[in-house]
């Protein structure tokens, strides 16, 4: 096999380099990574090469994801990036001088920069951003930022809205959602800051504890208990006695492998035999062996959740059983790849791994919940919340400064692809 690691792989959108090409494609739904290697005449031996830790995140990558392909002049395919997840990607690579291919999991380099705009009301907030800047996703979390905030149909025709935000860039395209900083709302002699947090949601003050108001047509406000089955949006947790030993990561460096992996779930540690239970209802989707993962247990909750169990030394449900919240679905063990007993538990919605933690709540089973009633009155609570909004002072001053300043808006229409340099630890590759 010839060696990787002096070799530079120069991928531009219009490159002379011995007639190559690079290719962006759409990753069909449904498509399987043997599907894709038979479609590019690569053999499937490549599959047996594959390590039982990385064959599992070939099933993650995810449908319509844009992937790029470096051919030759002969269409041959010298070289395919494939994303799994926000931070890494699959690199598959020809040999030199070979038919033979190479198989790694590296991570995405992307660069992230600043930008700020000013666009003024002529229809509404989404269509006006659309059309100056040719961003819908940035008009989406500008919507985002607003909502419970600012009514936005009460903007008037030559109003004014600047915001700052970054945006990641991968060869020159926009990678991933844009992330709004701050913004600033001009009517008339008026100016009013919304500042977000960092999950892109706006607040009209800098303030750690958040007031915000509560509304009900009730009169009499009281609490009492009800069944557990009423409240099936509340998440338990897969485990009693909590110890975490790993948490959720997009971008972890494996102790073991000594390679960046994703870590798509959270780790519990536990003793061999400790039972599992279901974190929520719903109905067992897969139980058995999957690879690296040892046994498994998959189950369909309700709003688009999956929960999936892994290394259970002993499973207790079938595929297809409707299964309670809290009910017994397996026993801690050590299956698959594994270091020594625990639970590797992950959560899934619409198709997507999500951080577990944000979901579960600390109890398990709980026959019944405490639940406030109001009645008979319009009744108004007002409650506090806890926000983190970073660098709010240095945001406001970037902000106010680039809207005394000419420039023209950065237009996300027509932007050209460019050339990245990545690192994957062998080579230094630019893409």
């Amino acid at each position: 096999m010839g060696s990787l690691k002096n070799i530079v792989v120069w991928i531009l959108i219009s490159s002379s380099l011995f007639g190559a090409k690079v290719i962006h494609e759409r990753w069909e739904k449904g498509q399987t990574f043997s599907d894709y290697l038979s479609s590019r005449d690569i053999p499937s031996d490549l599959l047996d090469d594959i390590s039982k830790t990385d064959i599992k995140f070939l099933s993650e990558i995810e449908g319509d994801q844009l992937f790029y392909e470096l051919k030759d002049k002969y269409d041959t395919l010298q070289q395919a990036l494939i994303p799994i997840g926000e931070e890494m990607q699959i690199r598959l690579a020809k040999e030199r001088d070979s038919h033979d291919y190479h198989f790694d999991i590296i991570p995405i380099e992307y660069k992230e920069e600043e930008h700020s705009a000013t666009v003024t009301i002529e229809k509404n907030l989404h269509t006006d951003i659309s059309n100056a800047l040719q961003h819908p996703a940035l008009a989406d979390k500008m919507g985002q930022l607003f909502k419970g905030t600012v009514d936005a149909r009460k903007f008037q025709k030559g109003d004014k809205v600047s915001f700052l935000y970054t945006q990641r860039t991968r060869m020159g395209q926009p990678y991933t959602h844009p992330s709004i900083k701050i913004a600033m709302i001009e009517s008339g002699k008026k100016q009013k800051f919304i500042y977000a947090d960092e999950d892109g949601y706006g607040y009209k003050s800098t303030k750690k504890s958040q007031a915000y108001t509560v509304k009900g047509k009730k009169k009499v406000t009281y609490t009492r208990r009800v069944p557990v089955k009423s409240t099936t949006s509340r998440f338990g947790m897969p485990i009693r006695h909590v110890r975490i030993t790993s948490h959720f990561s997009h971008r972890r460096y494996h102790p073991i492998l000594k390679r960046y992996r994703p870590h798509h779930g959270t780790d519990f540690g536990a003793r061999r035999g400790t039972p599992l239970l279901a974190v929520n209802s719903g109905r067992v989707s897969f139980a058995g062996r999957m690879g690296g993962y040892g046994k498994v247990v998959k189950i369909k909750h309700g709003s688009g959740y999956e929960s999936l169990y892994a290394h259970q030394s002993r499973i207790r449900v079938k595929k297809g059983q409707r299964v309670k919240k809290g009910q017994i679905i397996g026993y801690v063990g050590s299956t698959g790849r594994s270091t020594g007993p625990h639970l590797h538990f992950g959560l899934m919605r619409y198709g997507k791994w999500i951080n577990p933690m944000r979901v579960l709540r600390k109890k398990s089973i709980k026959d019944t919940v405490s639940k406030t009633f109001t009645k008979y009155k319009d009744v108004k609570t007002t409650k506090y919340k806890e926000v983190v909004i970073k660098n709010a002072k240095e945001n406001k001053t970037k902000l106010l400064s680039s809207v005394g300043q000419e420039n023209t808006p950065f237009i996300w229409d027509g932007y050209k692809q460019t050339s990245m340099r990545v690192k994957d630890g062998r080579s230094d590759q630019r893409l």
